[in-house]
């Protein structure tokens, strides 16, 4: 049993295919072998045939189309060395970035703790000093409320500097980040890409187009799977060749049967015995 096997197109790649088929349409007066084009068959009815023959069309690139997918698929799915590496050899930025992080964390919480403190003080030593006889260390504690408020607008104008510096570096650095090479492929990627497609129109589309334009008795109304399946190569399984018991009796001589001859016993008296 024979099997040839057509790939089947990913949808990702369906455009790829119908593009190419698009622009052969559109350039086929450009080509001698394709002058016919409009004659018979118009360019949308051999564009709807060659979309329902895909799958054989597609099966003249095989072999470039899985080494396309499998050098697809490798570049999208980094190998398990990156992610060891990454964490066995740490970014040297990583330091950098947890200190300064650090560094925000206290920048944001000492304004507020400095500000809590400074209200409990300066509460508190108001309250004393409003009685008839303030005690002594009300005057301290309201100086330490005026200290810890100084501390809180100092460290307000510490974090307003610190998260304008964070917002101009990260504007910086935002701008490479979002102009990488989006749409472009690999190098080998696109080889394998361009070798596929190449293959694709040289052994596909085109033999594909010149077959259905040669052959007389394509029907122009019928652009469905039968009319198009027709001028490719049958792909599939091939039927063994199996022949019935009636095929072989009568190539040679049938074994004929004779029924066996039963004769029954003569019965008789006591005198009469069988000769």
């Amino acid at each position: 049993m024979h099997m040839n096997s057509a790939p089947h197109l990913l949808n990702e790649d369906r455009a790829d295919f119908e593009r190419i088929l698009n622009d052969v349409l559109r350039k086929a007066h450009d080509r001698p072998d394709l002058a016919a084009v409009g004659e018979r068959l118009n360019s949308e009815q051999l564009r709807t045939m060659a979309l329902y023959a895909t799958a054989p069309i597609a099966a003249a690139a095989a072999a470039e189309y899985e080494h396309y997918t499998k050098v697809r698929e490798e570049a999208r799915s980094p190998g398990p060395s990156v992610s060891v590496r990454a964490v066995l050899e740490p970014d040297p930025g990583t330091a950098a970035t947890a200190g300064a992080g650090l560094t925000a964390v206290i920048t944001v919480l000492l304004p507020v703790l400095a500000g809590t403190a400074a209200v409990i003080f300066l509460l508190v030593g108001y309250l004393l000093k409003a009685l008839s006889r303030p005690p002594a260390f009300a005057d301290s504690l309201l100086a330490v409320g005026w200290f810890f408020a100084a501390v809180t607008a100092i460290g307000l104008m510490a974090a307003a500097v610190g998260l304008l510096i964070t917002a101009l570096r990260n504007s910086s650095t935002q701008l490479p980040a979002e102009t990488p090479t989006s749409g472009e492929l690999p190098d080998e990627v696109a080889r394998a890409r361009e070798a596929w497609r190449h293959a694709l129109l040289e052994r596909g589309i085109l033999p594909y187009l010149r077959a259905a334009l040669a052959d007389p008795g394509a029907d122009p109304a019928a652009s469905g799977p039968a009319a198009s399946l027709k001028h490719l190569p049958k792909i599939g399984y091939s039927r063994p060749d199996f022949s019935s018991p009636d095929e072989g009796a009568t190539a040679g001589h049938r074994p004929s049967f004779t029924s066996p001859d039963f004769t029954s016993p003569d019965f008789g008296g006591p005198d009469h015995r069988p000769e």
